[in-house]
């Protein structure tokens, strides 16, 4: 029998859990990765290998049970005919070879395999009934993704109408086809050239670059045009609109589309992967031109081979190769888990690694005081961008790789997104290089730096209230998508707030005010103006700015988790944001609850709710959220505190329920008092099974535990529990 898992595999397994949650949504939300393809890679195998060491920790809500990927706020849900999975990696050719011993296994042979190239772009699923195109929707979470067909006309490569050729397969009444939107190399390069141009940052790689151009409002842009020529603005500001909408079109105009598999299909049966490829292909639907059917593995890792050598002079970026058995009835027979199809893999090539000089180390300070080191690195060009700049950890991290300022060091940009400093080339050593040491006092306030803990490995500037970078980088965060989600409040808004005398901390942020804003320059542009006769300049606000003011009057609105989030409340997001406002309902009842009561909260736990306790100890955080609440935001949820009709109840939901997303429907049952659980029990009331429900469901038929439809959710949330009973299966 197997060991139960301790209080350290537990919060080992939270803190990867969380780690990978938190990747996916800057990955898949925010386009704007923070971990590279392979430190995800690593810290998704750590938690597969706990996981299967200690299988009671596996809920249907482990990463590893769902596909990466959630839904921002900017556009419609769409649901998907067929839901979307993710892929499994193996990372050398003894995986691989794992994976088809699996194969031959359960089939008693090795059948043909598909080979085709991964293309680092944005995963997509496009729907055409009766030949014309419906939806083009993001993967999100595999179920429902974001609604972006309103582009789709932009992106000359995705046909809007699909035409059959003489002789070949008729088009089906429905079919749901899937993709990798990207830019070609060339066009990513020119992309980044006009952005440097027009003073942007440039995106980090071609897969960010489409996902953000996919994902852009196109529609708003025209929105505000109409609005402007209609109010008769002025000249100069209908020509920005233009070239603005100009730019946002000629970027779509630029994407491209390789269809690569298939969700549903109306009267159309191929028998293989391949063959509906030549399907697609003869309805004008762009394929791949690299893909290869292999007789054998060793015809798979021959092509493996061949693609690592010629990555670089393809059209697209690649980080791998996709292998998939041929024949879709073997597919079925194959099936799939909850996150990935068993009968395809993701072959991933090793980062590239490179030498280049460490030219120093220095520190910087993040929104929680961390301070963390970092190399500055002779300029060097690897997986086609050039690197000045990685990540260093902590101090013990500098040691541990045996870094001296000066040294020839290896350098890999893992996933082609974070560069990494792997270690110093020691031979090459010439004698001044020189040890690293770490600071002793905060190189933005001058406060002197401790540890928070006397075992911790960060240390960190104490000077929360005052510290300069503190203060910019939590301004910041107020305003990431999330949070409060403040467009305009960027890195260079929140430090001409701050240098300007504008706010003095966070807490000002919902009390901007136009004519505070008007005396700043970074807020305004000139303009000419006649006064009695004369010629004149004045100021008035930048379109950026009128932006910032109308965002931050919305974002007043958000709900309680987000306000949580904006706080900057160590180890706060959103998942336990979105516990603490489901069960306390307002802000004051968060700060009045103690620590005994938060840790019972499910996705809070002790650590959280010791440093929810000490935030709200503090004066000055409780002068920020006063602030905020006399600002107009809100401090609370649109329903009573205190017990709910289903106080008492733990409910578990699997699979998905219409009208509700999983976060959703969680809140709404928490808001009446219930306890949402990850897994089913015998001390489960209720088990909601929406759409592919996976094993939770299996999990209470054997326990003997009520499970309830779609139906049955709607009239607990109504009439309560007994109602709810009556519907019971």
């Amino acid at each position: 029998m197997r060991d139960a898992p301790g209080e350290a595999e537990r919060r080992e397994w939270q803190e990867l859990a969380d780690r990978i949650e938190q990747a996916r949504t800057r990955y898949y939300v925010k386009d704007a990765p923070t971990l590279s393809d392979a430190e995800y890679d690593e810290l998704f195998a750590r938690l597969v290998a706990l996981e299967q060491r200690f299988p009671q920790l596996q809920t249907g809500d482990s990463p590893t049970q769902t596909v990466g990927g959630v839904n921002s706020e900017m556009f419609d849900p769409v649901r998907h005919p067929a839901r979307m999975l993710s892929l499994d990696n193996v990372f050398d050719l003894d995986e691989l070879q794992a994976w088809a011993a699996r194969i031959e296994r359960d089939l008693k042979a090795l059948p043909p395999l598909l080979c085709e190239v991964k293309i680092d772009g944005l995963a997509v699923d496009l729907v055409y009934r009766d030949g014309r195109l419906e939806s083009l929707a993001t993967r999100g979470d595999g179920v429902t993704g974001e609604d972006v067909t309103g582009n789709a006309r932009f992106v000359s490569a995705i046909p809007d109408r699909l035409r059959p050729e003489p002789g070949g397969p008729t088009i089906p009444q429905l079919l749901e086809v899937r993709g990798e939107v990207y830019f070609p190399v060339d066009q990513f390069n020119a992309l980044n050239n006009e952005m440097l141009a027009l003073g942007r940052s440039p995106f980090a790689n071609p897969r960010n670059a489409g996902a953000g151009t996919l994902r852009q409002r196109v529609d708003r842009r025209q929105a505000e045009l109409s609005r402007a020529r209609a109010a008769g603005s002025t000249a100069e500001r209908i020509a920005r609109l233009e070239a603005d909408l100009r730019r946002a079109v000629g970027s779509l105009g630029r994407l491209r589309l390789i269809v690569h598999g298939i969700g549903v299909a109306d009267g159309f049966s191929p028998l293989t992967q391949s063959a509906a490829y030549a399907g697609f292909a003869s309805w004008g639907l762009p394929t791949g031109s690299h893909y290869r059917v292999c007789r054998d593995l060793s015809e798979v890792e021959q092509y493996v081979a061949e693609f690592d050598r010629e990555r670089h002079s393809l059209e697209f970026d690649i980080d791998g190769v996709v292998v998939k058995v041929d024949e879709l009835a073997l597919q079925d027979r194959l099936g799939s888990t909850s996150r990935a199809p068993r009968w395809a893999i993701a072959f991933k090539y090793p980062p590239e690694v490179v030498r280049t000089r460490l030219l120093d180390i220095r520190v910087s300070v993040g929104r929680t005081g961390r301070v963390t080191p970092y190399a500055v690195m002779e300029s060097v060009r690897v997986s086609g961008t050039k690197v000045d700049r990685a990540t260093l950890h902590n101090a013990g991290e500098v040691k541990r790789k045996g870094l001296l300022i000066g040294d020839i060091v290896f350098l890999r940009k893992a996933g082609e997104i974070i560069p990494e400093v792997i270690g110093p080339v020691v031979e090459e050593r010439t004698g001044p290089e020189r040890e690293f040491v770490m600071p002793t006092h905060c190189p933005s306030c001058g406060t002197e730096l401790a540890p928070e803990h006397a075992d911790d490995a960060d240390i960190r500037c104490p000077n929360a209230r005052r510290c300069p970078a503190q203060l910019v980088e939590r301004l910041l965060h107020v305003g990431s998508r999330g949070a409060m989600d403040v467009e305009g409040l960027g890195i260079k808004a929140a430090q001409a707030l701050l240098d300007d005398g504008i706010v003095r901390d966070e807490g000002d942020v919902f009390s901007l005010r136009a004519e505070e804003l008007a005396r700043s320059e970074f807020f305004t542009r000139k303009v000419a103006s006649a006064d009695s006769g004369v010629a004149a300049e004045t100021r008035v606000l930048n379109e950026t700015t009128v932006r910032l003011l109308d965002q931050t009057d919305r974002a007043r609105e958000r709900p309680l988790w987000r306000v949580l989030v904006a706080l900057s409340i160590r180890h706060v997001g959103p998942t336990a944001a979105r516990a603490l406002a489901g069960r306390f309902a307002s802000m004051e009842g968060i700060c009045r609850a103690s620590v005994g009561e938060l840790s019972d909260i499910a996705g809070v736990g002790p650590v959280i709710a010791v440093a929810v306790v000490e935030w709200c100890g503090v004066d000055w955080h409780r002068s920020v959220v006063e602030r905020w609440a006399q600002a107009g935001v809100r401090m609370s949820e649109d329903r009573p505190e205190g017990p709910g009709t289903l106080a008492g109840l733990t409910v578990v939901v699997t699979g998905t329920l219409p009208g509700y997303t999983r976060d959703s429907a969680k809140e709404a049952l928490i808001g009446q008092g219930a306890k949402v659980a990850g897994s089913v029990s015998r001390r489960t009331d209720f088990v909601f099974a929406g759409d592919n429900p996976g094993s939770k469901l299996d999990r209470a038929s054997e326990l003997g535990v009520s499970v309830l439809g779609p139906d049955g959710f709607a009239v607990l949330l109504e009439s309560g529990p007994e109602a709810a009973r009556e519907l019971v299966r």
